[in-house]
């Protein structure tokens, strides 16, 4: 039984190429994932070792610790006092206070060099141990920064911004534009500018003054003598610490970065498998389809081995060892494109700027396991029904026809459990719009009646066809034959039509949610803000109220006011809350909130705005008052005046900036609203940017700017989707050659025949490929359909914390969509449909 089988798989090549085909794309996306996810973690693990081979010992802040979670402003930097204290200790051969922070640098056209994001600034300090040099950052070229006005940059970005030793660079660190001169180069492990951002020097006490306050440092690195250890240093610095401070050894600091960038690259892996997973999904109706076909070939094959003595055990296991064969090749095959795959990834991220530092390939025992094992299991799995159907065809009725014919009682019992399912889905669907627990009820709703159309799909190929009766009778006899042979094997029929169904159905859900989303999130910006345009820095990091300052001086600016943010804590709840400073009068014009009760009026001094839900967490109404403790752990009564509907851009409580700033540490916006003489236009946007020093790092946008930058994500969101669904459409395109190869291996001699009374080659190709494009079709409206309602019962969760939500159907898409379904049709149906012309009629009237 083993040889049969083996011969079996040789024997029928190209069907099982299709097959190994549709296995190796689902693998290698696997494979490529795995490797591409290994590869960036032990490079950027390498990279951050490398930048931490001075430290054996980090002192730090700790959010966590209970002293930080008790203050609203968190845990405090470090002073100037431990870290001379740190330095005296014995076994410290040297102690730096680092000072960091974000520093934007423009390239020489202007713009932002990097990310954005890892755009660091950082300090350049002589050792505790009177080195006069920073061993970090070794200078390559010049001098170390020694005063204000003067930095250093690392050589990647010297490079690549083609700055030197006495150029001037622009720098932004909270807003305005600094002008600086570089006086020195140095090489640098930092894992940021391996991955493409920047690191700005500055001396220490800049980097204070920018950063923290004078005296205060971010981290304290330690480096010990030769022979101290590292928990020796820190058990000897632990007396030393304020309650809000960690000490934490060289080793630990590396193992939890190493465990940051696990859990950052651990996002992506997820999602990229998942992606993979719906592609080996799809995948395994194309593997049943193909074995149903090699039965079916087989018939009477399998009834002389079950009549000489074979029994049905043999008969299923020599199906599942064809299966094995071609899932171990499939697995191989696809481990080594997976490869391919991820140094193609790294490669196009390099190609945009997108920096992954240097470092080999890793194929871990794992990826190599998983690929293989996954290769195996699901062309098994897939192949057993097929080939448990094989082994129950009784050897004397087999004999007697070319392949059994499915039985209706089978599709009874499918299409009565598939009713259950959809009808139980609908209704908790349906029950669950008015639910407590709305998530939990409409998500299981959703997936049993998705589970429930699946199911029937058999069932719904009729009817669905049915429809296209109109339109394929346009073309005459080989619409008609298309069309019957459409639902000649609804099981078969349903499985094709399903794989391309699962990748519209996510494409179409996709695009109606990220639609809606980008509709919601503008139409709350125009509905709650009156101002003509927004300020804020590239990275919504702080903002200096400089700008603030330079922006209120220009003429044509009518109304301004910043939009300070710091954390408080409430009443008597322990957990900090979001306080949001403006000016009151300001406020008002340039605000349109929503209030539930009370208003503007009182709104200033000690009197404040709160959204429902804080007021209906502290039971507060307008006229009541509450205590609020600060930052600063100073604490005031506040007197509510208003309570409004919150949104994602007002929520908490709002109270004039002039109550708050003097309790803030450092007293900054995270945005500035205003309003301008004669509204926006592109003339007074240039203008207000050119007063900031056309400074790359901050934005000044309007409403319709909003609203792009809104779109651009969900479209560049949506273009990756589609990129990565695009698997499992081309999966879903060999499932439909596949289908067509097997319908006409059956109807061989029906076609030998339709020829022989007169069916032209051109009537022949045109009969397989409108069936082709029926099936198709037919997979897209199911998909599409689904698509739409798993967009609607998304949308119904995201509601309840987005007001302005409402469904949008992207109508001109879905045709697209749709379009795209009869393509694949077209295509999938090429080499099937002149495999059917080619047929000579005389020999295939003679098939058996």
């Amino acid at each position: 039984m083993f040889r049969t089988a083996l011969r079996n798989v040789l024997a029928h090549k190209a069907r099982l190429l299709m097959t190994t085909l549709a296995v190796l794309l689902g693998v290698a996306f696997v494979a490529g994932t795995l490797v591409f996810t290994a590869t960036l973690s032990e490079a950027f693990q390498r990279s951050s070792e490398e930048g931490l081979t001075h430290v054996d010992l980090a002192i730090q802040p700790d959010e966590d610790s209970e002293a930080a979670e008790s203050t609203p402003g968190g845990a405090r930097n470090l002073d100037q006092e431990l870290l001379d204290d740190v330095a005296a200790l014995p076994g410290v051969a040297s102690a730096i206070g680092e000072v960091t922070g974000f520093a934007a640098l423009a390239d020489r056209e202007g713009d932002l060099v990097g990310d954005g994001f890892a755009t660091n600034g950082a300090n350049y300090t002589a050792g505790s141990d009177g080195t006069p040099e920073d061993e970090r950052y070794p200078m390559a070229e010049g001098r170390a920064p020694e005063r204000a006005g003067e930095i250093a940059l690392d050589a990647t970005t010297a490079e690549r911004t083609g700055y030197g030793v006495g150029d001037t660079a622009r720098v932004s660190v909270n807003g305005p534009v600094r002008e600086e001169t570089v006086t020195g180069v140095f090489t640098t492990d930092d894992g940021n500018v391996a991955a493409g951002g920047t690191l700005v020097l500055f001396d220490t006490a800049t980097a204070q003054e920018l950063f923290t306050a004078p005296g205060a440092y971010t981290r304290i690195t330690v480096t010990a003598e030769e022979g101290a250890s590292q928990e020796e240093l820190r058990a000897a610095a632990a007396p030393l610490l304020p309650d809000d401070a960690e000490a934490l050894t060289g080793e630990r600091l590396a193992q939890e970065q190493a465990d940051t960038i696990e859990a950052t690259t651990s996002g992506m892996r997820t999602a990229l498998l998942a992606f993979a997973g719906i592609a080996l999904f799809v995948g395994v109706f194309i593997i049943a389809n193909t074995f149903t076909m090699l039965v079916a070939q087989r018939t009477r094959e399998l009834a002389l081995l079950r009549a000489v003595g074979a029994s049905r055990r043999q008969v299923t296991r020599s199906v599942l060892i064809e299966a094995l064969a071609v899932g171990v090749v499939a697995g191989a095959t696809g481990l080594a494109a997976g490869i391919g795959i991820a140094a193609g990834l790294r490669s196009l991220m390099n190609a945009m700027d997108i920096t992954v530092p240097d470092g080999p390939l890793v194929v871990s025992g794992s990826a190599v396991g998983a690929s293989l094992g996954v290769g195996v299991v699901v062309t098994v799995l897939a192949a057993y029904l097929p080939a448990r159907r094989a082994a129950k065809i009784p050897p004397v009725a087999a004999m007697n026809s070319v392949h059994a014919p499915a039985t209706s009682r089978g599709l009874l019992v499918r299409n009565s459990i598939g009713a259950l399912f959809a009808a139980g889905g609908a209704a908790l669907t349906v029950a669950g719009i008015g639910s407590d627990d709305k998530g939990a009820t409409m998500g299981a709703g959703a997936g049993l009646l998705v589970i429930g159309v699946f199911i029937l799909t058999p069932l719904l190929s009729r009817p669905v066809i049915a429809a296209t009766r109109p339109l394929l009778a346009v073309f005459g006899v080989s619409g008609k034959l298309a069309r019957l042979n459409a639902v000649r094997n609804p099981r078969r029929t349903a499985a094709t039509a399903s794989a391309l169904m699962i990748g519209l159905t996510l494409i179409t859900g996709m695009t109606v949610i990220a639609d809606s989303m980008s509709k919601a999130i503008e139409r709350m910006a125009s509905e709650s803000l009156r101002s003509d345009y927004l300020v804020s820095m590239a990275n919504f990091g702080p903002l200096s109220t400089e700008v603030e300052q330079i922006l209120a001086e220009r003429p044509e600016v009518t109304v301004i006011t910043g939009l300070r943010t710091s954390p408080a804590l409430i009443a008597d709840d322990p957990d900090a809350r979001i306080l949001t400073g403006a000016d009151p009068a300001a406020f008002q014009e340039l605000t349109d909130l929503d209030f539930e009760h009370g208003s503007f009026e009182g709104f200033g001094g000690t009197g404040v705005l709160m959204d429902e839900t804080t007021a209906d967490d502290f039971g507060l109404a307008p006229g009541d008052t509450f205590t609020t403790t600060f930052e600063d752990g100073a604490s005031q009564e506040l007197t509510v005046s208003g309570v409004f509907s919150g949104n994602q851009l007002f929520t908490g409580v709002v109270l004039d900036s002039a109550t708050l700033d003097p309790h803030m540490e450092r007293v900054q916006s995270f945005e500035v609203l205003l309003k301008t003489e004669g509204g926006a236009s592109e003339a007074t946007k240039s203008a207000l940017e050119g007063v900031l020093g056309d400074n790359p790092a901050v934005l000044v946008q309007d409403k319709e700017d909003v609203s792009e930058d809104i779109a651009h994500v969900f479209t560049l969101l949506l273009n990756m989707l589609y990129a990565l669904l695009a698997m499992a459409v081309i999966v879903a395109v060999l499932g439909v050659v596949n289908t067509l190869a097997m319908s006409v291996f059956e109807r061989k001699q029906e076609i030998g025949m339709l020829r022989a009374i007169g069916l032209d080659r051109r009537a022949t190709k045109r009969m397989v490929r409108l069936e082709s494009i029926v099936i198709a079709l037919f997979g897209g409206v199911l998909g599409v359909g689904l698509g739409l309602f798993f967009g609607w019962a998304v949308g119904e969760l995201i509601s309840d914390y987005l007001t302005t939500y409402d469904t949008v159907l992207p109508w001109a898409r879905i045709m697209i969509f749709l379009g795209i379904a009869g393509l694949v049709g077209v295509m999938a149906a090429l080499w099937p449909a002149r495999r059917a012309a080619r047929l000579n009629m005389l020999e295939a009237i003679k098939a058996e």
